[in-house]
Parts: C-alpha cells; structure tokens; sequence
C-alpha cells in the first residue's frame, strides 16, 4: 500500500493537469501571467494570498511601460504538486511551496526538459517549527518514541513527513518500519486523527496550529526540535525567466512589497488572509505574526540553501528523487536585481527575538511582554477582553497558543513549552520544577 501510495503521488508530479490555460495566452500586445499558489499554505503569503490581495504585482507590471497591456492569472492550489505538474506543463509561470515539494519541483523540471529555479523565499523558520506532530486532545501518547507501531497520517514528500523521518531516527525508530505511515493529504490525516484510524498527525503550516485551536489536537513533538530550517519560496520557469526577466522582476519586487506589508502590519495582513482562507485570524497570526513561527523576507540565504541539499536523502529514501544538483537550481540573481541595494541588508537579517504576545479583543494591534509570566499577569486581569495570547517554547522558541502550551512553575519561574517530552526534560533536568495547568499557571501569575 505505501509503494502504492508513493506511486500515485509520483504520477501525480509527472502528468500535468488539463483544462487550464495557457501560461502565455494572449493576442497582440497582450500576455497573461499565471501564478499558482497555495492560499491555505499561509507561509506563502507574500507570494501569493496577500499579494494578491494587494494588487501589487499587477501595479509593477502596470509600471513597466513596454506597451504590454498584462493579466495575472492566479491559481489558487492545495499543494505543491499540481503547481509542479502545470509548470512542468509550460502552464504556469511562477510558483510558490515548501522546501521539499520545491526539491521535487526541480528534479521534475530537469527530468522532464522543462528546468524550473528558485527565485526566491516566502517564510521560513530557522529552527523548523513550522512543522509539528499532533496527537488527539485525549491521547496518553507522550513522546516521539511513543509511535513505534503506530499509524502516523502525513503527505509523503513534504517537508512535515521530513520532519516525521528525521524525528523518529533520532529516536532510534526505522520511518518505513517502526510506524505504520498513512499518506494522506492534510484535511484527510485531520479527519483520520479525529476519527480515531490515526494516532498522530505530522503536517506542516497552519494545519497543526488550526487544530490545536480547534481543540481537536494537541501538540506531540515540536518541529524545532530538530533545529534544522525549513521554509517555503518561490520557483519559476527557466524559459519564462529567461524570455520576461523584468516581468520576473516585477513579481519579486511586488513580493518585497507584501512582505514589508506583512511585517508593519501583521495584525492587518493576518485579518485579509483569515478573510480569503477562512482560517481564524488567530492561527493565521500565530505564525505569521510579528513574533510568529515563520519569519518573512525574499532573501535566499546561504543557511536554506544548506537546508535544502540536506533534505534530498529523505526524498531520495522515499523514491521520490534521485540526486537533485541544488546549487543549478537555486538562481537568485532576479531577486538580487529587484531588491537593489536592499537585498544585502536582508541577506543578513535575523528573526524577531521571542516575545509572548496579546491579543486584545477588538484591537488592532498586539500588546508584547517580556516574559510568559507577565502575559499570564495580564491574561488574569483580562479575562473576558482577549482574542488570543501566544507565548514562546522555552527551549526552541517556537511560538504557541497560551492555552494549549505545557506549562512548568521552576521556583517563581512560569515557563511554556509546546511539546511533553520537552516540559519533561526540563523538570527532569531541574530539581524543584513540575508542570502544572494553564489555570495553576494563572493562579501563580496573578
């Protein structure tokens, strides 16, 4: 049933979609420029649900004025893969995904004569917390080492079921042996876990922080954990790129525009990507908030570039890819010409220090503290007038609804941590400390 499975996700890449049109359609002076992007995969959204939203991209094709009169034509898809596929296609012309659908994305390119490149990132974490493991909210399972010979439900091939591998070798548990792996897109590993046919769910944004939120899971293993990054971009057609670099170029500077868009109002921009995903504002900031999980700029830096070469072993395990020579792949100098002078300066930009977060209910912007236990403090005198508050991972930073964090009182200490196994190894590592219940951990603070 695997071989199976990986069968059909491989035929899935290899055949392109019908009914769509052309990349290039258009009469005269006129050309259409097709998008696909993934407004649910919320880390793209510079790339694709915000920017479109904005009308950025089409105000920098408007400024060309090479008497081209241009159409954008986005399509909106689940995954990377359709994307891939209608590329491969000559059908789309700029595409956006996570890491490991963008490895698979080059090697189908070269494989099938239609090279594709790496343009540019969307979001990023540095760490990998933009993938989790989840269990049910009734579930004793404590652990990542409490999966062996469990069903496990993630998407073969993305970057959440690379977390799952490289999660369970490090707990001395073979991913092909050890679980039973069930290949499942996300909505339907969701319902699965709810249903009770699996007992942990690896997937990457926003599906773990929506069901947390949901109450319908609970976090299991932080993707942070690994401390390797992770992160989604923005890929091209080679002949594309090549026959309308400034029309490429209009698209990179319209994305550098969302993305500062994103960064001085991230409640504003989480509230118009709630709207066109129907995700609740609060997961969307979750993540892409001013201290959320993913952190935004276009630059391609050298540390993702390294995370990518890494990631092919787990696709090549899978079958999916043989050798994929990155460095051909990755092509930066589009991006590197639309930012100017701006593009060194974020090359080298960090992500926002941890800081816990509210909030408040019909506010615009978040209040940020210094510490949890001063969220706590705030949260106790507010009850009734919070939306949400998010508090960072003591160890990995990852940032985390308040209410659905592990909490650990260390003397006056109040500390978070989105897995178990890490509150554990923190008391077990500190004489005195114990983990105690959100409530307890109000109580204390107040």
């Amino acid at each position: 049933m695997k071989a199976k499975a990986v069968a059909a996700a491989a035929a899935l890449l290899l055949f392109p979609l019908t009914g769509c049109g052309s990349a290039e359609a258009g009469s005269g002076s006129t050309v259409t420029v097709t998008v696909g992007y993934q407004s649910k995969t919320i880390n793209t959204v510079t790339a694709g649900t915000l920017l479109r939203s904005l009308g950025y991209f089409e105000k920098q094709l408007d400024a060309l004025g090479d008497g081209t009169t241009y159409k954008v034509d986005w399509q909106d898809y689940a995954t990377g893969a359709p994307i891939t596929a209608q590329m491969t296609a000559g059908k789309i012309d700029i595409g956006s995904m996570g890491d490991f659908p963008l490895l698979i994305n080059a090697a189908r390119g070269k494989q099938l004569g239609k090279p594709t490149h790496l343009v540019s990132v969307t979001g990023y974490n540095l760490r990998g917390g933009l993938n989790t493991v989840v269990t049910a909210p009734d579930s004793k399972l404590a652990s990542i080492e409490d999966l062996k010979g469990k069903k496990v439900s993630t998407s073969v091939g993305s970057a959440a079921d690379g977390t799952l591998v490289r999660a369970l070798q490090r707990a001395g548990i073979d991913p092909n042996k050890g679980i039973e792996k069930l290949n499942q897109q996300p909505a339907v590993g969701a319902s699965a876990l709810s249903a009770g046919s699996a007992d942990a769910l690896s997937q990457f944004v926003a599906w773990p922080g929506l069901l947390a939120y949901q109450g319908k899971a609970k976090a299991l293993y932080d993707g942070a954990q690994l401390d390797l990054p992770t992160f989604h971009g923005v890929t091209a057609r080679e002949d594309f790129a090549q026959k309308r670099p400034a029309v490429l170029e209009a698209f990179l500077k319209a994305q550098a525009e969302a993305t500062a868009y994103l960064n001085d109002h991230p409640v504003a921009a989480a509230e118009s990507v709630a709207k066109a995903t129907s995700l609740p504002a609060e997961v969307v900031y979750l993540y892409n908030g001013a201290h959320g999980i993913s952190t935004f700029d276009p630059a391609v830096k050298p540390r993702l570039v390294s995370a990518l070469k890494e990631d092919v072993s787990i696709l090549k395990a899978a079958k999916l890819t043989g050798d994929i020579d990155v460095d051909s792949f990755v092509d930066d100098q589009y991006v590197k010409k639309a930012l100017g002078t701006s593009y060194a300066e974020q090359l080298a930009a960090a992500p926002a220090p941890a800081a816990s977060e509210v909030w408040p209910k019909g506010a615009e912007e978040t209040l940020a503290f210094k510490t949890p236990a001063e969220l706590l403090t705030y949260v106790g005198r507010h009850k009734d007038g919070i939306r949400a508050a998010y508090v960072p991972d003591a160890t990995t930073g990852t940032l985390w609804f308040a209410d659905k964090a592990i909490w650990v009182a260390d003397g006056a200490t109040l500390l978070p941590f989105v897995a178990p196994a890490t509150a554990q190894a923190y008391v077990d590592a500190h004489g005195g400390a114990r983990v105690v219940t959100y409530a307890d951990a109000l109580g204390r603070a107040s």
